[in-house]
């Protein structure tokens, strides 16, 4: 006998931030050396050879790390205006703000629902 579910109306639940943003900035700092440069950054403002040196790697793996936390938009950097040779890099505050309200929302425990299964035994369902 095969088991049916009842097809109710199910329907994903709302954040008011953007959850495809939230997971991009989530996947970003899910790299282990990017967590930590950005958990550096939140100290203040560093320079690419700075950061080598507290970290112990190479500036071209630096650099790139750099690259995608800053494509991410979870980090700036700004360019020596006496030499531009010299790029210091600091939190996006305003992405660092939404990053918080975003995971402060989507894992705050009150948020925990009781809802039950539409089909199957848990529902009273003697079928399933």
């Amino acid at each position: 006998m095969a088991v049916q579910c009842v097809r109710s109306k199910v329907e994903a639940p709302s954040l008011t931030s953007d959850l495809s943003r939230l997971a991009e900035w989530l996947r970003v700092l899910g790299e282990p050396s990017r967590l930590q440069i950005f958990q550096l950054l939140m100290q203040g403002t560093y320079c690419n050879c700075e950061l080598g040196k507290v970290l112990s790697m190479a500036p071209n793996l630096i650099s790139h790390h750099l690259r995608v936390l800053r494509e991410a938009g979870l980090i700036t950097a700004e360019r020596d205006p006496r030499d531009a040779r010299w790029v210091y890099y600091s939190i996006n505050r305003q992405a660092l703000e939404a990053l918080h309200h975003a995971c402060g929302e989507l894992f705050d425990p009150r948020r925990l629902g009781e809802r039950r299964p539409a089909c199957g035994p848990r529902n009273g369902d003697q079928n399933g």
